[in-house]
């Protein structure tokens, strides 16, 4: 999907059609921009900048606060939209997927013919717009789909030769594995595009980058990927963080800030079903230092009050020696049941059930209601707007 937060946004406000639009942060605050319009893209604008830095080059911007429950109804939506043309799709993230089209050709036609029939379904349906890339495997689709951007479709060619040709212009940094390290050495020994390194002596690209990474950096220079596109999609872990307007010293403020998190990632973890292992505590430091902190759970749970406990545990056995910038908390080693035994010093399974279907009441009633229809008792038991300036959901997988 091209700039889909953006996109969505400037879709459900004909007013702001054709203008800069900025998904993130307010410029006043501190936090970075999560995604950003074309026309804001012109000034130097681009995802992760700090917002007061988006505001410096692009002061007309339209910032706007995320919205993901309107995301994740596009989302839904274009998915479903892919389902009808294969049941082989590979979920990248909430705008981007894998499919493979190879069986339903002699439906819809060649690769490239059901990808316009996908693109139109998706502007005349969910009036939004798609880049694709069509290629006989992941890696080239990958980039053939970049190369399409904005709002267009691009076909890499089935021959060898042409598939060299396509790859040989891109930067070597457009190779899967190739980070800013490697990078760098790739260029000091002279290899700047995928065409150098088409060009290269295997046995002194192993000795630079050893001969595992430099297989797989030339494989891909010469266009072979052999993944299959994978249907299952497994969470591995799910967290959420807020950074402070103000790094922030209260200890008071930092644990209700907490109790906020863990509740939110109680209710995403319900909603997958899943029961989670092991918590997890981020904290990052005035001087942008990070610490990690991370405990199991004497039985997998799911309930807010249990990740609760688990998040001011290991907060309560940290020492704040420096003021807070960001803090967080996730949960990891999902299953689908409790396969974990019971400590013969384990609560019982009925009121460890009596919290969960508590909660899962919360939830149903948000949903019906709204996210602010419920609150915890008390003036400081949830915290306000003004303290939770920027939120970011994380999905590792």
């Amino acid at each position: 999907m091209d700039a889909f937060f953006a996109a969505v946004e400037q879709r459900d406000h004909p007013e702001w059609r054709g203008k800069p639009v900025i998904v993130g942060a307010p410029p006043d605050q501190r936090g970075v921009v999560s995604t950003c319009s074309y026309e804001a893209r012109v000034f130097g604008v681009r995802s992760a900048m700090p917002s007061r830095e988006a505001f410096r080059r692009c002061p007309q911007g339209i910032f706007v606060p995320p919205d993901m429950s309107r995301y994740d109804t596009a989302s839904q939506a274009v998915f479903k939209i892919f389902e009808r043309f294969s049941p082989l799709i590979e979920p990248i993230s909430i705008d981007e997927a894998f499919i493979d089209v190879t069986g339903a050709r002699l439906l819809f036609g060649d690769g490239q013919a059901i990808a316009e029939k996908i693109r139109a379904a998706i502007r005349s349906e969910v009036r939004l717009t798609a880049s694709i890339g069509v290629a006989h495997n992941k890696f080239l689709a990958k980039l053939a789909s970049e190369k399409a951007k904005p709002d267009g479709l691009f076909v890499v060619p089935d021959d060898n030769e042409g598939v060299l040709r396509f790859l040989a212009a891109h930067p070597v940094g457009a190779l899967w594995g190739v980070g800013r390290v490697t990078a760098e050495a790739l260029e000091r020994a002279g290899f700047r595009r995928v065409a150098d390194l088409q060009k290269a002596d295997p046995a002194y690209l192993a000795r630079l980058l050893g001969a595992g990474l430099a297989e797989h950096l030339l494989a891909l220079a010469f266009g072979r990927d052999a993944r299959d596109v994978e249907t299952s999609f497994e969470e591995k872990s799910l967290s959420r963080e807020f950074t402070f307007l103000e790094d922030c010293r209260n200890p008071d403020e930092l644990r209700e800030n907490l109790k906020g998190l863990a509740d939110d990632v109680g209710r995403r973890v319900r909603a997958h079903g899943h029961f989670a292992s092991v918590g997890r505590l981020k904290l990052r430091w005035s001087d942008f230092r990070t610490i990690t902190r991370q405990a199991p759970f004497e039985t997998p749970a799911c309930d807010d009050f249990t990740f609760r406990a688990m998040a001011l545990r290991l907060f309560d056995a940290e020492r704040l020696i420096q003021p807070v910038r960001l803090i967080g908390f996730g949960v990891s080693g999902f299953s689908a049941d409790r396969s974990q035994q019971l400590s013969l010093f384990d609560e019982s399974p009925a009121a460890r059930e009596k919290r969960e279907r508590l909660c899962r009441t919360v939830d149903a009633l948000r949903d019906r209601l709204g996210e602010g229809a419920l609150g915890r008792l008390g003036p400081s038991d949830a915290p306000s707007a003004a303290r939770r300036p920027q939120s970011r959901d994380t999905t590792h997988t």
